[in-house]
Parts: C-alpha cells; sequence; structure tokens
C-alpha cells in the first residue's frame, strides 16, 4: 500500500497511510514520532530521511492501524490502560512501554506537548496538546470520518465525558489534527460530537446493522461523523 508525506511546517509532517494519519514532531532538540501507522515499510527509516535528532515514538492507543510499525523501536510512550490492547489484542506484539498519564509533557526542545488522556475510544486513548502551534493532536476520538465504539474496549459513556473535557480546553487549541478524515479540522466540531453521542445513547438516532472484523455492530450516521457501535 502506498503512503504520502506532506509537510504542514518547518517541523511538522503529517503520513498519509491508506486509511490512517500519523505524525512526525520536531522541536530543537528531539523528534517524536505520533503512532506508527498501518503499512508504512519501515517508521524509524522514514522519520530518519525527515529529521537527524534522536527519534522517540509515541501511541496515541493501541489499535492495529497506529501501532504497526512499532516493532523498528524498543521502546514507546503508551497509557498503560492501552497495554491489555497493545500486547493481547490483534496479535503478538513487543516492546517496553514508556508510560504517560494525563497532564505530563513531552519536552522536544521549545516545543511541549502536554498528555491528554481521553478514554471511550479505547481506556488509553490520549491526545497531545502542541502549545506552541496551538493544535490538539486527537488520536481517533475526534474525527468526521468513521468512529469505531464497537467491541469490549470501548465505551460511549466514556467517550462522553472526554469529549467535554476536551471542550473545556477548547480555547487553547484553534485546529485539530485528527488520524482519520478530514484535516485540519475546528474545535466547533467536539460539541457536536458530544451531541451526537448522546443521542446515540438515548436512541434517538436510527443504526444500520453491520459487520465488520467478524463482529456485528450498528452504524449511526450522525451527520457530523459516524458512529460504529455495539448492538
Amino acid at each position: 500500500m502506498s503512503y504520502e508525506v506532506i509537510r504542514i511546517d518547518e517541523q511538522s509532517w503529517r503520513i498519509e497511510d491508506g486509511g490512517v494519519r500519523f505524525f512526525l514532531l520536531t522541536g530543537d532538540s528531539a523528534a517524536l514520532l505520533v503512532d506508527s501507522g498501518m503499512s508504512v515499510p519501515n517508521v524509524r527509516e522514514l522519520a530518519a530521511s525527515l529529521t537527524d535528532l534522536p527519534l522517540r515514538l509515541l501511541n496515541t492507543h493501541a489499535d492495529v492501524d497506529h501501532v504497526s510499525g512499532n516493532g523498528a523501536f524498543e521502546e514507546f510512550y503508551l497509557h498503560p490502560s492501552d497495554a491489555a490492547l497493545y500486547y493481547r489484542w490483534h496479535e503478538p506484539r513487543t516492546g517496553r512501554i514508556v508510560p504517560v498519564w494525563d497532564g505530563d509533557v513531552i519536552d522536544l526542545g521549545s516545543r511541549e506537548l502536554e498528555v491528554i488522556h481521553l478514554p471511550g475510544h479505547t481506556p488509553g486513548s490520549i491526545a497531545l496538546l502542541d502549545r506552541s502551534r496551538r493544535v490538539l493532536i486527537s488520536g481517533d476520538p475526534f474525527q468526521d470520518g468513521d468512529i469505531f465504539m464497537f467491541g469490549p474496549h470501548r465505551e460511549m459513556h466514556a467517550y462522553i465525558l472526554s469529549t467535554e473535557k476536551a471542550m473545556r480546553r477548547a480555547g487553547e487549541f484553534d485546529a485539530i489534527w485528527p488520524s482519520h478524515g478530514s484535516f485540519p479540522l475546528s474545535p466547533a466540531l467536539l460539541p457536536r460530537l458530544r451531541d451526537a453521542a448522546e443521542r446515540i445513547l438515548r436512541r434517538e438516532l436510527p443504526g444500520r446493522e453491520q459487520e465488520m472484523f467478524g463482529m456485528r455492530h450498528l452504524r449511526y450516521d450522525a451527520g457530523v461523523a459516524r458512529f460504529l457501535c455495539d448492538q
């Protein structure tokens, strides 16, 4: 599968890897790969072709399309709540988790990234608030595409609480960089996602039955995004 590297600014790149997007961010002293994609042959070599700074890896969560290139790294940042998903789901994986927690700051040198824990899509989903650019790098929860909310590690009530948490921080960022769907997005998306999720819980939206990965689920077209939920 082909991929495309797109430069956002002098210190930021997005890699469009089929249906998923991941990022390379640099500061004055270090570089951070935000997720490792689904099908790029060697993400470490790709990053090295763009920067010669010391490179670290962070996973926004442990779904397979975000961690498939992790094998090129001995360790990676991940919220520990996604450890079971990383090591037990999809296929056996290796590497050492360097835990990150809500409120932690990763400093790349004149570029600080605050970790914001956003459970719901997965227990350990996180976003990064890039203070220097007033951007929220959101992972999967905040997007205008398909938001996966079916399976044992998804929880809609937690998703709503996390969306409200991000809404309270919306004055700190001007754009959202999601892992799927359109790029970039406005923070005005957040209350629309929250309202759509609440309507699904109240059974005010019709769902259409589908099957994916051998699992039956309901697809809710909420206008702002599509939520794929347990039946």
